[in-house]
């Protein structure tokens, strides 16, 4: 790890003594809590109630429950294999100790395409949302946000949890006053939130799983709250049930304001109907929300180049920061297209990878974890069932 050197939180203060290691122990919690949903909430969710509304939000909060759940299952077996094994290690070390060099290999590649197409996806929507607040070009501001997220990727993991705590705080708190707003101005209608239909339930599957991709950010929590891994289950349990409840109100008060005239990326919309400060405020969000997802998928990647292909530090930050603005500039501008592609590809090849390196670590494993999973089999398949028929529906309606 590299960083300044900061205390555990800036808000309290630990005493010595039994007390004193309890209430450090929450703090690691927090912090873990924190460094998951900072990661998981980001753009995806400013995606989440236009795709939605195309699907009908009944269906969409049917697939928004269901694959949040197959996330949470997922991270947890994430946790229980990082905590099987010795030493650090990001998801491509994981599945090359427990899967061989195949799986090294692919998920690898999966957590490229997953933390690149991100990587575009936040500074695209950071672009739209400084713009919408200041003015001026969105590409002004896209680079701006750039060359600032660059900078703050340099510093890696200790400057990570005590500004994903604090961040992600502010965020919360922003997004509960947009939600509230939005019930205030009296355009809710219930006419707008009726809408099933079981053959549209996977239009919505790429957007949503990749608002919801975190999984990288597990080894991340082991290393935030290390020295308590016995609180690692409640973290990650807690830091993913908490973007299920974000993003179905969520959903749910834009939806029930803007139906079908809901915007590609939601705060757009929002800020317009709200008025000025209502555009301040939801843009503040925006920005929030992709900032921090931006730096701990950053440095989650820059982890695999260090720890697992033992790249020099330096080179290894080039490489995370060089492709997404390469890909920018080679014309890759659509926000939906690019979170929905890159969710169903990358999320689906993980949550297939972890799957099988977590049979291989029950087995394996180099340590007794603090926690274990009682998974069926049966879980397993259909876990694995599910991420291949979304991938494969969401290439072929791209074909």
């Amino acid at each position: 790890m590299i960083g300044v050197q900061i205390p555990a939180s800036p808000f309290i203060f630990v005493k010595k003594g039994k007390r004193g290691k309890q209430n450090l122990a929450k703090i690691h919690v927090y912090e873990g809590i924190a460094t998951l949903v900072g990661m998981v909430i980001g753009a995806g969710v400013l995606g989440i109630p236009y795709i939605v509304a195309q699907a009908g939000f009944l269906t969409g909060l049917l697939s928004l429950v269901l694959i949040g759940l197959a996330i949470l299952i997922v991270n947890l077996l994430v946790g229980e294999v990082a905590l099987r094994t010795e030493g650090n290690h990001q998801l491509p070390g994981y599945a090359g100790h427990y899967l061989g060099k195949w799986g090294k290999r692919l998920m690898t590649l999966s957590m490229i395409i997953g933390v690149y197409g991100a990587l575009i996806a936040y500074t695209l929507g950071e672009g739209q949302s400084l713009s919408q607040i200041f003015g001026f070009d969105p590409w002004l501001w896209s680079t701006l946000f750039f060359v600032c997220g660059a900078i703050w990727l340099f510093f890696g993991i200790k400057t990570l949890a005590a500004s994903e705590l604090l961040m992600t705080f502010v965020k919360l708190c922003i997004f509960v006053s947009i939600v509230a707003a939005l019930f205030i101005v009296g355009n809710f209608k219930l006419g707008n939130l009726a809408e099933f239909s079981a053959s549209k339930l996977l239009i919505p599957y790429g957007v949503i799983l990749f608002a919801y991709l975190g999984t990288a950010a597990i080894p991340e929590v082991r290393e935030v709250i290390r020295g308590h891994w016995h609180e690692m289950k409640k973290a990650v349990i807690l830091g993913s049930l908490i973007p299920i409840g974000v993003y179905a109100i969520f959903t749910f008060a834009v939806i029930g304001v803007m139906g079908l005239g809901t915007t590609e990326i939601a705060t757009v919309g929002i800020g317009q109907l709200l008025g000025k400060l209502g555009l301040v405020f939801t843009n503040v969000f925006a920005i929030l929300a992709m900032a921090t997802s931006f730096i701990a998928l950053g440095i989650a990647l820059k982890e695999v180049y260090t720890y697992d292909y033992r790249l020099p530090k330096n080179l290894a930050w080039i490489f995370v920061c060089a492709v997404p603005i390469v890909l920018i500039l080679l014309g890759v501008h659509s926000f939906i297209k690019v979170i929905g592609i890159t969710g169903a590809i990358s999320g689906g090849l993980d949550g297939i990878l972890v799957v099988l390196m977590w049979w291989k670590a029950k087995k394996t494993g180099q340590r007794k974890p603090e926690y274990e999973i009682n998974l069926p089999e049966i879980i397993g398949y259909l876990l694995i069932a599910m991420f291949v028929i979304g991938a494969g529906y969401v290439v072929y309606s791209i074909i």
